[in-house]
């Protein structure tokens, strides 16, 4: 697989403190805004039982998926609740504007 490159439109739509759910290619990625600063991207659904991670609770590290609590790493997707790990990507920002870069061959499973 290639790697994919999406312009999302301005960062600002993304309030601080909370993420949003896109679709990059036929990829869910839910971005978070920390309002520690910075951008992350994971894959937006909960492995669990298909939680909308955009939707979870948020502070500088992890997400709390809405449904059963699992808790995600934003730096790397692992889970320290026992779910499996999801997908971490690289977020930007580029001149006020999100980019989002997903590697498919370094998804995590």
């Amino acid at each position: 697989m290639s790697d994919v490159e999406a312009r999302l439109g301005p960062v600002d739509q993304i309030p601080l403190g909370e993420g949003r759910a896109f679709l990059v290619g036929d990829e869910p990625v839910a971005v978070f805004r920390p309002r520690s600063g910075g951008l992350h991207a994971l894959r937006a659904i909960c492995p669990h039982r298909g939680g909308p991670l955009a939707d979870g609770l948020t502070d500088g590290e992890v997400v709390m998926c809405p449904l059963h609590n699992h808790q995600f790493s934003l730096a790397d997707g692992s889970c320290a609740t026992g779910a499996d790990a999801v997908a971490a990507y690289s977020a930007a920002e580029e001149d006020g504007e999100l980019v989002v870069r997903l590697r498919h061959a370094a998804q995590r499973s």
